[in-house]
């Protein structure tokens, strides 16, 4: 029976005058392709924020913010920070939790930015901040913990990007 099945299906093909053939490779796989990364951070250039590239390996807040942090020990040419004298001591990212009739997608967090240093942390040194880490999209709202050696920590909350763009 299956010898016969085998006979017909071969017969079959033969007459519809399709002749079997190996595979041929015409092209590549389609591929989706995606925009690299935004790797910038925001620096300033004449007393204004600019959006400036960054050396870094990715375009996470993490690495960012690291980058952003790190440039306050460079010399800038003409662009400046106004982060000199302060460390990034870490971040956290928490979720806001998802009521359950909400729809999940999509979620935003709040970033908590530990800084450390000493001096005053200015308006625009804020905005650094603030703007690097909104270029993530699921960045909703970036507080400031400033830690000190000598007593508790000070947070800051809603601090605008948009105004001093």
């Amino acid at each position: 029976m299956r010898r016969s099945l085998a006979l017909a299906t071969l017969l079959l093909a033969a007459a519809c005058g399709i002749s079997p053939t190996d595979v041929v490779d015409r092209a590549g796989s389609p591929v989706v392709e995606v925009p690299p990364p935004s790797k910038t951070i925001y620096l300033l250039k004449d007393g204004e924020l600019t959006l400036e590239p960054a050396d870094v390996d990715s375009d996470s807040v993490s690495s960012l913010l690291t980058a952003l942090f790190a440039a306050s020990t460079q010399a800038l040419g003409d662009r400046d920070t106004a982060l000199r004298g302060f460390a990034l001591e870490g971040i956290e990212d928490s979720l806001n939790p998802i009521p359950r009739d909400e729809v999940k997608l999509p979620r935003t967090s709040t970033l908590t930015v530990f800084i450390r240093g000493d001096g005053t942390l200015s308006v625009l040194a804020k905005a650094q901040i603030v703007c690097t880490a909104l270029q993530d999209a699921s960045v909703e709202e970036v507080k400031i913990v400033r830690k000190y050696a000598d007593r508790p920590p000070t947070t800051e909350r809603r601090i605008a990007c948009g105004e001093h763009k």
